[in-house]
């Protein structure tokens, strides 16, 4: 399975005056994860009018870690209290296949 043995999966639920902002918060951080040596894969979806996710998949532990405290989760989390209804649901999962183009 190459570069992609564990990942995270946040689901993220704005409130609806700041689902715009999130959304644009996502849409800009792409740049951030592409800076990311230790993130293989990154994907920020939207679900509904204020539910949205990221997805991400990392080689190693060190990798995750590293984006956990890297500055995606820092701007999403610097704005937590403003713009979501609630904390990011964060969960760590194991990879088990991947296809990837």
């Amino acid at each position: 399975m190459n570069n992609t043995s564990i990942a995270i999966l946040a689901n993220i639920e704005a409130k609806p005056e700041h689902a715009a902002d999130v959304e644009a918060l996502l849409k800009g951080a792409i740049e951030l994860a592409n800076k990311e040596a230790g993130t293989t894969s990154w994907f920020a979806f939207k679900l509904s009018a204020t539910r949205f996710g990221i997805f991400d998949t990392f080689a190693n532990d060190e990798g995750r870690q590293a984006h956990l405290a890297g500055d995606i989760a820092k701007a999403l989390l610097g704005k937590a209290d403003e713009w979501l209804s609630q904390a990011p649901d964060i969960l760590m999962a194991d990879v088990l296949a991947a296809k990837v183009a």
